[in-house]
């Protein structure tokens, strides 16, 4: 297994880098994430995974480990290949994802181009007891702001309000009252709508 490639960069694009490595060229594909965390230097290391398949050996490269580790995560599930986990990563940050399947966020898993509700959903079914046992987050820190969300949006529904508008609403106030309770929500939310 190669662990990492460290040499002189010689070419640089937003899906891929070829590092130069003792005179062989080496041609990683990356995400926009790692793409925006290399330096203009000419020197670069990457941390890679290499995937092995009947027609192609393919290197994967990434600026941080944790980074890689969601990726190697993300490929292990069923439907997941690792041209949409590069594409996951390249729309979100790692720590996104990480929180994103953490939390449960469908939403957010499914507005990534290419996942559907089932793969979103079966993404998070997968990981998410890995996610926290992992990186060692607390589900209810993690999904604290999002419990009093889900109260106040649940409420605005019984009050007839449609559950899109309401989400747009609570969000506003959510961004510039992070600490709101569900009370407060629920009454911003009512002036607003």
């Amino acid at each position: 297994m190669i662990n990492h490639i460290q040499g002189k960069l010689t070419d640089k694009n937003p899906t891929h880098v070829v590092i130069d490595c003792n005179g062989v060229g080496y041609l990683l594909h990356i995400s926009l994430h790692t793409f925006s965390q290399i330096p203009d230097g000419e020197f670069l290391k990457l941390y890679t995974h290499l995937q092995v398949k009947e027609d192609a050996h393919t290197l994967y490269g990434f600026s941080s480990l944790a980074e890689r580790e969601i990726f190697r995560l993300l490929i292990s599930v069923s439907g997941i290949g690792a041209n949409i986990a590069r594409t996951m990563l390249s729309s979100l940050t790692p720590k996104q994802v990480r929180e994103g399947i953490g939390t449960g966020d469908v939403t957010l898993i499914q507005s990534i181009k290419g996942i559907g509700a089932k793969t979103a959903q079966r993404v998070i079914l997968d990981l998410k007891d890995k996610i926290l046992k992992i990186y060692d987050i607390d589900e209810v820190s993690v999904s604290k702001g999002n419990t009093n969300k889900d109260e106040a949006l649940s409420a605005l529904e019984v009050l007839g309000f449609v559950k899109k508008q309401a989400e747009r609403v609570v969000d506003k106030i959510l961004v510039a009252q992070p600490d709101a309770d569900v009370e407060t929500l629920i009454k911003q939310a009512l002036k607003n709508l």
